[in-house]
């Protein structure tokens, strides 16, 4: 039994309506959007059925204001062994428009739609929550580090074993790894190829907490209710300005996103609303388009 199967069904979000899915599955409740990989056979690795349901949660996210956030788990002891390398990659038998196209530039055209997809789990101006059933693995790290919250069960392991079949790791979990973790975890994982268990997982900065196996899902989405509770514009705004400061090292430049991001704050009726609860007043006159 999974750990979601031996949880309370009434806090879990509800089915949407069949799309014809079979190895992942979209379900949403209370404004929270979750995304199923269930391919255990497979280990959960992610097909192309499971990057197309991807896009489409990552659509959904972005297009409609009553989804607050995006959550990916999957089921089984596995979050994700990774790309499922049984099916084709680059140069695609049988598709006229690229059989007689060098090989190496179709893989750098798959590279691409996968770094364009990690982009968009990163820069869209809502939560994305990695709920880590189990093993965690390869392309699995690489979505999880494009991600804003990670969580695991204390089952859980986090590898990029790449270099162990001749190659990197390269939609990110080469790159955003070492940001995340900085470079000595990231050639510990990248580079030697070497795994990490939950709580050092957690001591290295790569998930947020480690829950237990048999309350996982309902801790993760007692966090995303508290998500909800903070007004989506402040959380777009946080999103943008953290990612940025990581990548803006002068901090002058930092102060300035700062104040630019503040200002935009400021007039909110979100904000001017929950302050004035605390006697707040403002010292500027609110201009007539925010009243």
């Amino acid at each position: 039994m999974s750990p979601q199967d031996s949880q309370p069904q009434d806090s879990q979000p509800q089915p949407t309506p069949a799309t014809g899915e079979e190895d992942a599955r979209l379900t949403e409740q209370d404004g929270i959007l979750t995304l199923t990989i269930d391919r255990q056979h497979k280990r959960n690795a992610i097909s192309a059925q499971v990057t197309e349901l991807l896009w489409k949660a990552v659509d959904l996210l972005a297009d409609r204001d009553d989804l607050r956030c995006l959550v990916i788990t999957g089921v089984g002891p596995y979050f994700t062994a990774g790309m499922d390398l049984s099916q084709p990659v680059g140069n695609r038998p049988g598709n006229p428009e690229t059989q007689h196209v060098h090989p190496g530039w179709n893989l750098r055209r798959d590279y691409r739609s996968h770094h364009l997809l990690y982009d968009e789990l990163e820069s869209v101006e809502k939560p994305i929550i990695i709920a880590a059933n189990g093993t965690c693995l390869g392309a699995g790290v690489e979505m999880a580090v494009s991600c804003d919250f990670r969580f695991c069960t204390p089952q859980a392991e986090f590898g990029v074993p790449e270099v162990h079949i001749g190659i990197i790791a390269g939609s990110g979990g080469t790159s955003r790894l070492t940001r995340l973790v900085g470079p000595a975890w990231g050639k510990w994982m990248a580079m030697a190829g070497k795994r990490v268990g939950a709580e050092q997982a957690k001591q290295i900065g790569l998930v947020h907490e480690v829950f237990p196996a048999e309350t996982f899902m309902d801790d993760v989405y007692a966090f995303c209710r508290e998500l909800t509770t903070i007004p989506a514009e402040v959380l777009g705004v946080a999103k943008l300005t953290i990612d940025m400061y990581a990548d803006v090292q002068d901090r002058t430049v930092q102060r300035h996103i700062d104040r630019l991001a503040t200002t935009s704050l400021s007039y909110s009726p979100d904000f001017l609303n929950r302050a004035a609860r605390f006697g707040f007043k403002p010292r500027y006159a609110v201009p007539s388009w925010e009243r």
